[in-house]
C-alpha cells in the first residue's frame, strides 16, 4: 500500500481474471480497487509461501497487528492508503480482519471435514472481498450484500474445482472429507492423478453446488443495480465460463490447470458490457 506504482505492479502482475473488469471503472474507483486488490493479494501470498506454517502464521499475525494499528490509530504506516480507501468508500474494517482469518485457516487447516467448514473458509477469503468491492462500486439496495456473499462463494468454489490437482501437490485438499468418503474417492487417488467414475461424480457434485451459488447470486441482484455491479458481473461470467469449460473437459483437473484464453476473457468482458449497457 506504500505507493501507487507498487500497488499497480502488484495488481497487474497477478494476471487475475478480475483485471479484465477493473479497467472499466472510473479512475477514482479503479485506483481504490487496485489498492484493495493489492492488499488481498499480499495477504493471500502469505499463506501460499512455502515457508513452514509457524513462520507464515507469525508473518500473518504481524501483518494483522500493523493493519490494526493503522486502522485504529493515527499512524501512517504501510496500510495508510488502504485506510484512506476504506474511509472514502465506507468499507467496514471488520472485513479486512475476516479476510485475514480466512488466510489463517488456509495455513492451519489443510483439510475441511464438511461443507459448512469449507463454506466459512470461502466466505472469509472470497465473500469478504466482494463485500468490500461493492462499497467501491456503489449501490443502494441492501440485497446487493447477499449477492456479493453468494457470488464470492461461487467464485471460490470454482477456484477449488479448477485447482484440485495443483492444491494436492501442495498438500491441500479443499474438497470436504465427508464428500470424499461419500463418493468413494481417496486422497491417494487424488495425489496420484487417478481419474475414475467416482471422481467424476464427486466433481460433478461440486460443480452443481457452485452453480447453485451462482444462481443465488443472480436471484439477489435487483435489475436496477445491475449497472452498478458491471465489474462483478464480468467476473461472474468469466468464472462461470471457466466452470463450464471444466465440465466440458470432464473434470480433468488433476494433471493440468484448465484456463480460459485471453481472447476468450476479452470477448466475455465485451459481451457482458454490451448486454448490460443496452439491456
Amino acid at each position: 500500500m506504500s505507493t501507487d506504482r507498487e500497488i499497480h505492479q502488484i495488481t497487474l502482475s497477478s494476471k487475475s481474471n478480475f483485471l479484465y473488469s477493473f479497467f472499466l471503472l472510473p479512475r477514482e474507483k479503479r485506483e481504490a480497487i487496485y489498492t484493495l486488490y493489492a492488499f488481498c493479494r499480499q495477504t493471500d501470498d502469505i499463506a501460499d509461501n512455502l515457508d513452514p506454517a509457524d513462520k507464515r502464521l507469525s508473518r500473518l499475525n504481524k501483518w494483522e497487528r500493523e493493519l490494526k494499528i493503522c486502522l485504529t490509530k493515527s499512524v501512517k504506516n504501510y496500510f495508510y492508503t488502504l485506510k484512506q480507501v476504506a474511509e472514502r468508500f465506507k468499507i467496514p474494517f471488520d472485513h479486512f480482519f475476516e479476510l485475514i482469518d480466512g488466510v489463517r485457516m488456509d495455513i492451519a487447516n489443510l483439510r475441511y471435514n464438511s461443507f459448512d467448514d469449507l463454506k466459512l473458509y470461502c466466505y472469509r477469503v472470497a465473500s469478504t472481498v466482494g463485500l468490500m468491492s461493492i462499497q467501491i462500486f456503489g449501490y443502494k439496495d441492501p440485497a446487493i450484500l447477499a449477492y456479493a456473499e453468494n457470488l464470492g462463494i461461487a467464485l471460490q468454489l470454482t477456484n477449488i474445482i479448477r485447482d484440485v490437482g495443483t492444491d494436492a501437490k501442495l498438500g491441500r485438499i479443499y474438497l470436504p472429507q465427508e464428500e470424499l468418503s461419500r463418493f468413494g474417492v481417496s486422497e491417494p487417488e487424488i495425489m496420484r492423478n487417478s481419474y475414475s467414475e467416482n471422481f467424476y461424480n464427486l466433481m460433478d457434485f461440486q460443480a452443481n453446488r457452485a452453480h447453485e451459488f451462482y444462481q443465488r447470486a443472480d436471484e439477489c441482484l435487483p435489475s436496477h443495480e445491475i449497472r452498478n455491479m458491471l465489474v462483478s458481473e464480468i467476473m461472474k461470467n468469466i468464472y462461470l465460463k471457466l466452470l463450464h469449460k471444466i465440465e466440458e473437459n470432464h473434470f480433468r483437473v488433476l494433471d493440468h490447470k484448465i484456463r480460459l484464453s485471453m481472447p476468450r476473457k476479452i470477448y466475455i468482458t465485451a459481451k457482458t458490457v454490451l448486454d448490460i449497457k443496452f439491456a
